[in-house]
């Protein structure tokens, strides 16, 4: 049997609330998790929508990088 480790280099998670505190928290919570796998943050983008109702949407790209 052969075990075989391979190290994540690069990885994209996207995020939606209906909230910016929401969507900040979710963020935050994935930062905390990926630093234990050695991945920082870097890059965010991030967009808020607005649709017919008056409603908003927030969502956000995080981008994760090996430090």
């Amino acid at each position: 049997m052969q075990f075989q480790l391979d190290l994540i280099e690069d990885k994209i998670e996207f995020f939606e609330a209906n909230n910016l505190a929401s969507l900040e928290k979710k963020i935050a919570e994935k930062i905390e998790q990926n630093r234990a796998i050695l991945l920082s943050v870097r890059s965010v983008s991030h967009q808020m929508q607005i649709d017919a109702d008056g409603h908003k949407h927030f969502s956000a790209v995080v981008h994760f990088k090996a430090k």
